[in-house]
């Protein structure tokens, strides 16, 4: 008994007909743009809620910190910094 052998090509070069009524062709392309079209709304619904959400938390989490944060003396200038290099390091390589 010889084994089946299954020819892979064919499992992905399936192409639906286009029908041949124009009618029908036509309502089929404007399926396909509905469809679109409904998937970008959705998107852009998600994306804005999204930046919805960080906005909020944004907003949130400044009013909590501005509630927890101390007022300074009168003769401090608060203000924040960042280190760039520790003193003393080099730059270049050895």
């Amino acid at each position: 008994m010889q084994p089946m052998t299954f020819v892979f090509h064919r499992l992905f070069a399936y192409r639906p007909c286009k029908p041949r009524n124009p009618l029908l062709r036509a309502l089929l392309g404007l399926l396909g743009l509905v469809l679109l079209l409904v998937l970008v709304a959705f998107g852009v619904v998600i994306g804005l809620g999204m930046l919805l959400f960080a906005a909020l938390r944004r907003l949130l989490r400044n009013r909590r910190e501005d509630a927890v944060r101390p007022s300074p003396a009168g003769d401090v200038i608060e203000g924040e910094y960042t280190l760039v290099r520790k003193p003393g390091s080099r730059l270049g390589l050895r």
